[in-house]
Formats: structure tokens, sequence, C-alpha cells
């Protein structure tokens, strides 16, 4: 049990199933298939479901790193807490410092949508409106904050709600499509294959694309000290729900290969799912799929709340960053301090972003610079997973395979996939991207000569024996309890 003074976050809130739609809601299937879609149309062709498909692989391998590392390390800062502990402090600080930084860069740009799109559902005319979209998508964001900081059984409950219609009504556009039939091609097994890239570049560009699909799946792991059986749970829906979006990302690929024109995807846009809505169910089908993107969109705010304010819990309460941010409310247990932080930041960036024109377009830079920092501390967790198990490695064909080559090809893959990016994004966004990375060597230096202890950490290692219950103890920020004498499974 945590400590009763208020220091902890509630234990054992979140079973199972709460977490797997968790991990659903955070990878955002109708989100993440609108903004994208056409990106990667764009971009590949036909070759849409190939891209996915191959990049679903190094992901995999990216989940079963988090789920093997949450077994040894039960901590809300996740990453930042492994890769410290494994490889070292200071790349576990940057590991954290890159999601806060990307999740606080979403939460502004999900937000603007998910306005824009309220406002269409009423009056199509008003969602060109910027003012009347940023005051809606800010109200969207405010209602999320107000939920995360209700407690984690409150967002479950409107994740249950959001995600719930969210995943029916995709599910019966999935089903209607099969029924009807494409009006433009009929399905091909080759949109699988690689005949459809443009050479390595093609395939390079594609999966560049593709893993900002999955994204956001690793919120189970932040969630990990407010749920029941945590050494298993988390790792094991992270699994499950990257294997249900992956099939709606398949499913909705193929059936937009089919219904409709590279042109129409073109025109469309971020609009793809509407048209594709009109192209299966003519008259009602556009406004049911805009609904499931909105939902999705606000759903996905509200999970991404949920990792940055706990990745600032596990900060502050490490001395790495503020005090203030490790403080929880003492009857919701809830961070409130990092809460209410993020809440200023991003609603100041709502305010700017309304004020003025040139700052959006500064955000759009920001946006595409998101995937440098999902590419960085996907690919140090994947080593370090490695370095963490690398003793138990030889024991066995399925040790050698699950634990290190899989993970290992999944960080080297999204290590590739940072340094390519690096030729293919605007001045801007690279300027964004890597300088959000450097702004966190401030605070890191500062509370490293500060002497923080989270900078003098216990390696994590899968050979030594620890306690089940050796949940995180408030009053030696930084620090890990004494090891017991029970080993722990290495496997699920």
């Amino acid at each position: 049990m945590r400590s009763s003074s208020g220091r902890g976050l509630r234990p054992g809130v979140l079973g199972t199933f709460d977490t797997v739609v968790m991990a659903v809601a955070g990878s955002a299937p109708a989100y993440s298939i609108a903004a994208t879609t056409a990106v990667l149309v764009a971009t590949v062709g036909l070759a849409g479901p190939a891209a996915l498909l191959y990049c679903a692989i190094p992901m995999l391998g990216i989940v079963l790193a988090f789920g093997r590392l949450g077994r040894l390390d039960v901590n809300a800062g996740a990453g930042y807490s492994w890769v410290g502990r494994t490889l070292h402090p200071f790349l576990g600080f940057l590991s954290g410092w890159a999601l806060v930084v990307s999740t606080t860069l979403f939460m502004v740009a999900g937000s603007l949508p998910a306005g824009a799109m309220t406002l269409a559902l009423l009056d199509p005319d008003l969602a060109d409106n910027r003012a009347l979209a940023t005051a809606a998508g800010a109200a969207w964001f405010v209602a999320m904050l107000l939920v995360v900081l209700g407690g984690a059984r409150l967002t479950v409950r409107a994740q249950l709600l959001l995600s719930g219609v969210e995943m029916a009504v995709l599910v019966v556009f999935v089903a209607a499509a099969l029924v009807h039939g494409g009006s433009r091609v009929a399905f091909d097994w080759s949109w699988f294959g690689f005949g459809h890239f443009d050479g390595t570049a093609g395939f390079a560009s594609g999966a560049l694309i593709a893993t900002f699909y999955f994204w956001g799946w690793d919120v189970t792991s932040n969630l990990s000290e407010e749920t029941r059986d945590n050494r298993r749970t988390a790792g094991l829906a992270a699994l499950i729900g990257v294997g249900v979006v992956f099939l709606l990302f398949e499913a909705f690929t193929v059936a937009v290969n089919m219904f409709l024109t590279a042109e129409e995807i073109r025109a469309a846009g971020s609009q793809v799912l509407g048209a594709l809505g009109e192209a299966v169910w003519p008259g009602v089908g556009g406004r049911l799929l805009v609904l499931a993107v909105l939902l999705s969109t606000v759903a996905t705010l509200e999970t991404t709340l949920i990792q940055v304010t706990r990745s600032l819990f596990a900060m502050g309460r490490d001395r790495t960053m503020p005090a203030v941010l490790g403080r929880v409310h003492r009857r919701r247990h809830t961070p409130w301090a990092a809460v209410a932080c993020v809440g200023a930041v991003a609603l100041t960036m709502f305010a700017a972003s309304a004020a003025l024109g040139s700052v959006g377009e500064v955000l759009a830079a920001a946006v595409a610079a998101i995937g440098l920092q999902i590419a960085f501390y996907y690919g140090l967790a994947g080593i370090a997973a490695v370095v963490a198990y690398r003793r138990t490695l030889l024991r066995s064909v399925r040790d050698f395979v699950i634990g290190g080559v899989w993970p290992l090809f999944g960080a080297l893959f999204m290590l590739w996939i940072f340094f390519e990016s690096l030729g293919e994004l605007s001045g801007a966004s690279v300027a964004i991207g890597l300088g959000g990375l450097a702004a966190g060597l401030v605070p890191m230096v500062h509370y490293w000569r500060r002497g923080s202890s989270y900078y003098r950490p216990d390696p994590l290692d899968a050979t030594r024996p620890v306690d089940e219950h050796d949940d995180y103890d408030g009053r030696r920020p930084g620090r890990r309890p004494d090891y017991a004498e029970k080993a722990l499974a290495t496997d699920y």
C-alpha cells in the first residue's frame, strides 16, 4: 500500500479491461486514420496496408520491451525510470522529457481540430472560424482536464463512453464496407507486399508515417501504479490494445483503397473518413464518421493528459523537477499540481494560437516534430529492455527472441526513424524537435547538481530477486526499497 500521507497514487484502481480501453484510446484509431491517411496515401499510394503491417512488427518489439520492463519496475514515469536505471540517468531524464514535450504539443494540436469538428457537426460554415474553433477546442481540453483531475476511475468511465461509441461506429463501417464491396477497385493481396513501394526510400517514408498511427498505447505503463496486478496487466493490455488498433488501421486503409481515388483522398485531407463514410453510406455515413473522429480526438486528449501528468508526477517525486509536481490530492490521489501545471501551459498555447496567426504555423511545425520525440524515447526503452534482461537471453530460444532480438530490432528501427526524419522534416520542425529535447538539459543539470537521488539509481537487472510489492518509497525520492528474496517471473 502506498503512503497514506497523500504522497502516492491510489493503487489497484484499474483492471485489465480498463487498461486495454486506455491502450486503445491512447492510439486514437479514428483520429489517427483521419489525420494521417491522406499523408500515407500521398507517400506510398496503394502500399498503405503494407506500411502499417511492416511498421507494426518493430512496434510490437517496443510493446514487449515496455511490458518486460514494467515487470521489473512499476513506476508512473515508465521509460523515464527504466532508461535511467539501465542505461544512464541523463538518458532516462531526457526520455521522460521527450514524452512531456511531445504530449504537451499534441494536446494543443489535437484540441484545435476537436473544436473545428464540433462546430462542423453543428454548422459546417462555422468550422472555418478560427477563434470559435479554438474556443471549442479549449472547452474540450478543460473538460478532459477536470476528468483526469477526478481520478483514474472517473477517467476510465469517460473512456468507456467515448471509446465505446467510437469503436461501435468504426466496426459498423468496416462491416458495411465488406458488404458493400469496393466502388473503385477490388481488394488485392499485393497491397500487403513490397511491390507498391518506390524503393527503399519509399518504404522508409511509409514506415515513418505509419509509426505515428500507433503512438499512445504506452499510457498503460504510466498508469501501472494505479493498476491491479500491475507487473503483468500494463504490458498485456498494451499488447492487446496495439493488436486491436492494428486491425482497425488495416481495415480502414484497405477500405480507402477500395472506395476512394488518390485524387479524392488528397482533396479530402483530414476529412478522409467523412469522404469514406459518404462513399459507403451516403447521407449519414460521413457525419457519423466525423462524430467518431471527434470522440477519438477527445478520448486521446484524456490519455495524453494521463501520460504527461503521471510523468511529471514521477519527476517531481524524484526531485528531478520541482517537488510540487509530485504532490497528489489527499482524497482523490491524483497529481493535481502536475495537472494544473499542464493545464496552464496548454491554455497559454491556446491563447497564443488564437491571437497570433504565425503561432499557428509554428504549431504545425511542432506537430511534425512530435515524431522525433516518439522515436527517441521508444528507441531508448527498447535498448533498456535488452540491457535489463541481458543475463537471461540465452536461457531459451523464446527468451532470446522475445527478450532480445525483437525489442532490439524495434529499438534500432525507432532510432533509424529518428535520424531518417531529420532529412525529411522542415527546418522549423527539426529545430522544434531537437530544441525541445535540448531544453530538457536545463532542469536535468540543475537537479543533478542539487543532488537528486534519481541520479544515483539502483540498477535494473532481471536476474536480481525483487519483491512483488516493492512500491515506490515516497520518503526517499529516486530510491527503491531493498530487494526481497522472491524472484520475479520474466515472461508473459
